[in-house]
């Protein structure tokens, strides 16, 4: 049996500061997003506000593989990349869509949230890509109640997007959050209503839909880290934070 760790108060409190500077973040990064600049600089800037405020990028030297831990602040993603780009020369161009994908650890306690934004103006099925996303998230934290099952979220994300006509992609999932970057349970954005852990009041996850315009496979590219789209189709990347309440769930993200 899955055992989800139940935070306290003093520790909602350590992620909230975290937290709080994800979403600020997620803000100055995303006004720094224009045609030219070079997703490095957008690293460099997220990096100095991050250890500015006191905490630490969570995902620099993270890994699995100790030969190859992952080198920088932000996963940048651009249209076909899903998750986990790597910032380098790379200059974004009018058009685009970017993902942002930032964590931070302060006190010991993580945050950890994505957006993805346009870059100027965008084709209009960019445009819906973005909305069904950042709503099938929402539509995620609506189900994450105490007292409901963890895949009464999964299935909400999944209804909506594939309702618009889009696919979630499998594999790849949100997860618990707290001392550490990913705790139990693994969180999928598709499963079956009613089945999947009971949620209870104070535990925290990072609810993450990536939602592909084509197909939902996808594909590592031979840094270890890029996922792309296996039809090379744009993929867009929300993701909020929250704490399981006995009513609406917080969003310590927003």
């Amino acid at each position: 049996m899955t055992r989800v760790p139940v935070k306290s108060k003093r520790e909602i409190e350590l992620m909230r500061e975290s937290c709080r500077i994800v979403a600020e973040v997620l803000a100055l990064v995303g006004s720094s997003i224009k045609p030219g600049v070079q997703t490095k600089e957008l690293d460099a800037i997220a990096e100095a506000y991050i250890r500015l405020n006191g905490g630490v990028p969570a995902f620099k030297g993270y890994g699995p593989d100790r030969n190859n831990l992952f080198p920088a602040t932000l996963c940048i993603s651009i249209d076909d990349v899903v998750v986990h780009g790597i910032p380098d020369g790379t200059e974004i161009r009018e058009g685009q869509i970017v993902s942002i994908d930032v964590g931070v650890k302060k006190g010991g306690y993580f945050g950890d949230g994505a957006r993805t934004f346009a870059v100027g103006r965008i084709p209009q099925e960019k445009e819906r890509l973005l909305k069904v996303t950042e709503e099938s998230l929402y539509k995620g934290v609506e189900q994450a109640r105490a007292g409901q099952h963890l895949h009464d979220v999964s299935s909400a994300v999944q209804e909506h997007v594939e309702a618009a006509g889009f696919s979630v992609v499998r594999d790849l999932v949100g997860h618990g959050i707290g001392k550490h970057l990913h705790e139990e349970p693994a969180v999928p954005n598709f499963g079956m209503r009613g089945t999947g852990v009971v949620l209870k009041e104070g535990m925290t996850l990072a609810i993450e839909p990536m939602v592909n315009v084509g197909g939902y496979e996808v594909h590592l590219d031979d840094d270890g880290w890029t996922v792309r789209t296996g039809d090379g189709k744009p993929s867009a990347h929300f993701e909020h934070t929250i704490v399981v309440r006995t009513g609406e769930a917080e969003v310590l993200t927003r």
